[in-house]
């Protein structure tokens, strides 16, 4: 059943493109009821999957010759991220309801995208799974460089050329995989179980790691994400920083540390106080959150403090990742659903609901405006979008932060630290942007500029609903998640990492 959520969208896709550009109103149904469609799919199967184990979906030979199949698969942390890209994918339609160039085209793009990335998430063959990564890049570069704003082109190209660099790095891994193991198999169950050898996964692991964490933001890699997040229309934004970076996150995990365990072992000596690459990844994971927030703190432009938080956000997922604990890994797959409703919902009020009306970005123009009168419902969201992301209780950022830290604090007592330095700098430039854009006042000297603007719109306020609603779902009911991400990491494809961290 979980098929059809690739299958609806790309037929959307087909039915779009079918559509004339002045049928606005059509065009805007068909994505909406698709993305809504491919969600209830997700919903219906998530109600039925109970053990969080890998359910086989659709099984079927594809090139026989090199024992390559159409093998889709599904288990908790696949249904997680599913159910984040359902959520963020209708959320992103309403959001869009605005745009009136191009119409049609902009949804086939951004359906074909959201195709993609549910391929990614249900696919168990490798090369399958390179298809679709592939296939979620490439309509990004059209949503930035046609609807863009700020240097587009430049971000759309700084995105795609970062996007193609990692995606070599991983094809030569899976290639060499597929040679080493000499089985003639993509299957990633098969090859998790195959005995590669220490040496060959030393090299392979970061290879593979690197090339999927470029597009998780992972510093010092990360320079294309707040680029291409303000370049981004908004809906493109919300799925950039929403879902895009979920994918190289997913792929760190699903492909490099199921394949490769042993990649994470020690060297057997010291480089520059390094003793493995565990240890060289989680120190960039949080240079990522701490560098990530400082840069944040010092923006000028609303957008750009939202694109670097998410490059913040992200690094505890890697860290969460490099911990090998239990706790820390189970954080790391829900703090990639929560950081995907909360950075969906930040970069709406800022793309939406503020920069279409105000047309501007710039805090000190935007300090004059006194928001919290003039659009009192973006304000109330970017407050309470705002605690969510800095960890308040009752949010799904705070559960998933401190898995993360509890296991940072088994596996790196220091870095826990500075992940927390991380944490209360992101207190300060969040405080920060919320007290400048919308409760400024205006110079003394100056006259107030409460213009009236454009109302918020019925779509908006759902938008606004379902994401914030999700986020108190999970921030007060965890284990709504957690039940089938714990077993899932319990499964025999993650049998050689487990083994690994504990030698």
């Amino acid at each position: 059943m979980l098929a059809w959520t690739i299958y609806i969208s790309f037929c959307a896709v087909f039915v779009l493109l079918l559509l004339p550009n002045r049928m606005v109103r059509t065009a805007r149904s068909v994505a909406l009821l698709s993305a809504i469609a491919a969600f209830a799919v997700t919903l219906a199967a998530f109600w039925q999957h109970r053990s969080g184990e890998l359910q086989t979906i659709t099984r079927v030979p594809w090139v026989a010759s090199l024992g390559l199949e159409y093998h889709l698969a599904a288990d908790g942390i696949s249904l997680t991220l599913l159910l984040l890209t359902g959520i963020v994918a209708i959320a992103g339609v309403l959001f869009s309801w605005n745009i009136t160039h191009r119409v049609s085209e902009f949804f086939a793009f951004y359906l074909a995208l959201i195709g993609g990335v549910y391929g990614v998430f249900l696919s168990f063959d490798l090369l399958l799974l390179f298809i679709f990564y592939e296939i979620a890049i490439i309509p990004k570069y059209f949503l930035i460089a046609i609807w863009g704003s700020t240097r587009r082109e430049y971000a759309a190209m700084k995105l795609a050329l970062y996007s193609f660099i990692g995606s070599a790095m991983v094809l030569i891994g899976l290639i060499a995989a597929y040679v080493a193991s000499g089985a003639r198999t993509m299957d990633l169950s098969q090859l998790a179980q195959f005995p590669f050898t220490v040496h060959f996964q030393m090299w392979v692991f970061p290879l593979v790691f690197v090339g999927f964490a470029i597009l998780a933001g992972m510093w010092p890699f990360h320079t294309w994400a707040p680029t291409g997040h303000v370049a981004a229309p908004t809906a493109a934004s919300m799925l950039l920083a929403g879902v895009v970076m979920k994918l190289g996150a997913y792929g760190c995990l699903r492909v490099a540390m199921a394949l490769f365990p042993r990649g994470l072992d020690a060297w057997g000596f010291h480089l520059l106080g390094f003793g493995s690459w565990r240890d060289v990844f989680a120190l960039m994971a949080v240079i990522g959150i701490v560098y990530g927030a400082l840069v944040a703190l010092v923006q000028k432009d609303f957008k750009f403090v939202i694109g670097y938080s998410s490059v913040s956000h992200m690094g505890f997922v890697l860290l969460g990742l490099m911990t090998l604990q239990q706790i820390g890994i189970d954080g790391a797959v829900l703090q990639m659903f929560s950081h995907g409703i909360l950075a969906g919902l930040l970069f709406a009020v800022v793309g939406r609901m503020v920069y279409d009306r105000t047309h501007t970005r710039e805090l000190a123009q935007l300090q004059t405006m006194q928001l919290s009168k003039v659009l009192p419902f973006a304000a109330a969201t970017f407050v309470i979008a705002s605690m969510a992301s800095i960890g308040l209780p009752g949010f799904s950022g705070f559960v998933a932060e401190l898995q993360v830290l509890i296991g940072t604090w088994h596996a790196y007592p220091r870095f826990t630290l500075l992940a927390g330095l991380g944490i209360v700098i992101g207190i300060a430039y969040t405080w920060r942007v919320m007290q400048v854009v919308f409760f400024g006042e205006p110079a003394t000297n100056q006259p107030a500029n409460v213009a009236p603007l454009p109302p918020i719109t019925m779509p908006e306020r759902i938008g606004t609903t379902l994401l914030v609603a999700t986020s108190v779902l999970i921030g007060l009911y965890p284990q709504l998640l957690l039940r089938i991400i714990v077993p899932a990491l319990h499964s025999p494809l993650f049998d050689g990492l487990w083994k690994g961290s504990q030698q």
